[in-house]
């Protein structure tokens, strides 16, 4: 470490003091550019930000807490996703890739979860230059400013972040002088409750409900001539709702209730032969059809304020104003989407939106009331930049609540960032992405799934 002598006139206790903050500033500025930079999730945007980082030829360790690469796609990983091929492959990692005996899949064609993680980000984790750079089943839990908590502010632009990892029974704690929270809100579902609030009621019930889409194939005795509910009017709801319809025709003794909290049922069916997308509006027909047909019982405009055990499930909410109890239900699926926990950032001081939860500068770019995934425009660095420097919420999280993320626009934040963090200020602020005015969001009916991103 260097070190430097400053010389002061004697006799100044302020010229010491301020003697000694500038030689703190200078050898902790010195010692910190040779740490590396952290990467908290191994997800598609994780990844893709260490692909990045090869490229720029920076040091990183990327932190996952599962033990797999992506290890929370792969619990959804009988999903199709949204968008196709060419817009889930990061360039920078294709790159890395395209130097290997790696086969590119079809561009056109829409991916499951599984796909996704057996056909590029596998074989991406596998590549020399990232694979000795990760670490599975490393939980981080608290990321602080080195001998700082929030509270303090003396010189700490230039101390390190401490991140706190946990590998079974043990505890690390790395040093970086850069830390991008890729983690997303998958595993943090939203409750059945309509005001947004856990109740020990609903937690109670773990065992029988199931937050996102479920593969119902893989759980045919668990829904299978049961009366099941789904909560939520948006387009996992309906998926849902298609793939529990195809176990009824085998088991017909199978009961759905599909509670939303739209004006009218219509509201959720979209466009349908006016849909601009084809797939999208026929998604919209045939739960349409469902419902006609008596296979969906609708109850709406539903609120939920409750759900908890009696003879069976009981599920109490709000109908026009007036209390209702909805019983004997087996079985609850609560598409209710998720939101971002701050937990392992709650020492850093940060920069949230108060309504959406996103990164607040980005709040207006993706409002869901006017965006959709294909609608929100590209964005970067200067849009990410918290007042913790050097620290950047990416991906899903950094879109908070708001469900109009795509991975196309995530990969651009961290080439991005990583530009900014290697020192190319220019690159930083260049716009690399350009997405078709139609959007690129598209639905794969024959596995009757979709998810934005």
């Amino acid at each position: 470490m260097k070190t430097f002598n400053i010389i002061q006139p004697t006799g100044s206790c302020c010229s010491t003091v301020q003697a000694k903050n500038i030689e703190e500033h200078i050898t902790l500025n010195d010692r910190n550019k040779h740490l590396p930079i952290v990467i908290i999730g191994a997800g598609p945007i994780g990844l893709a930000t260490a692909a990045h980082l090869v490229e720029q030829k920076q040091a990183f360790i990327l932190l996952e807490a599962g033990n797999e690469v992506a290890y929370n796609i792969r619990t959804w990983g009988h999903v199709t996703l949204f968008s196709p091929w060419r817009y889930n492959i990061n360039k920078a990692a294709k790159a890395l890739l395209e130097e290997t005996n790696w086969q590119e899949p079809n561009l056109d064609t829409l991916p499951t979860g599984n796909e996704l993680i057996d056909f590029y980000l596998k074989p991406l984790a596998e590549l020399a230059q990232i694979k000795p750079s990760i670490q599975l089943n490393a939980k981080a839990v608290g990321i602080s400013k080195q001998f700082n908590d929030k509270m303090k502010s003396q010189n700490r632009d230039n101390q390190a972040f401490q991140v706190y990892v946990e590998q079974g029974n043990d505890l690390h704690i790395i040093e970086a002088r850069a830390v991008i929270d890729a983690t997303g809100t998958w595993g943090n579902p939203n409750p059945a409750n309509a005001a947004g609030v856990w109740l020990k009621t609903e937690k109670a019930l773990a065992n029988h409900i199931e937050y996102g889409i479920p593969d119902i194939k893989m759980n045919v005795e668990k829904y299978a001539n049961k009366k099941v509910a789904v909560i939520g009017g948006g387009h996992s709801a309906i998926n849902t709702l298609l793939s529990l319809a195809e176990l009824q025709k085998e088991n017909p003794s199978t009961q759905l209730v599909w509670i939303i909290r739209k004006k009218s049922v219509e509201e959720a069916y979209g466009g349908e032969e006016k849909d601009a997308l084809e797939a999208r509006g026929t998604l919209g027909i045939r739960i349409h059809e469902l419902v006609d047909t008596g296979k969906v019982e609708v109850i709406t405009p539903f609120y939920v304020s409750q759900v908890k055990r009696g003879e069976s499930i009981d599920i109490i909410g709000t109908v026009n104003g007036e209390q209702k109890v909805l019983t004997g239900f087996d079985e609850l699926i609560v598409n209710a989407g998720s939101r971002p926990d701050f937990t392992m950032i709650s020492e850093l001081r940060l920069s949230i939106d108060t309504v959406t939860e996103s990164v607040q500068a980005l709040a207006p770019l993706i409002d869901p009331n006017e965006h959709s995934c294909g609608t929100v425009r590209a964005h970067g660095e200067e849009i990410l930049r918290q007042p913790e420097k050097d620290f950047y919420i990416v991906g899903a999280k950094s879109y908070g609540r708001a469900p109009t993320f795509l991975m196309a626009t995530g990969y651009e934040q961290v080439r991005s960032i990583t530009a900014y963090l290697a020192g190319d200020k220019d690159a930083s602020k260049r716009v690399e992405l350009k997405l078709p005015e139609t959007g690129v969001c598209g639905i794969n009916l024959a596995n009757q799934s979709n998810s934005c991103c």
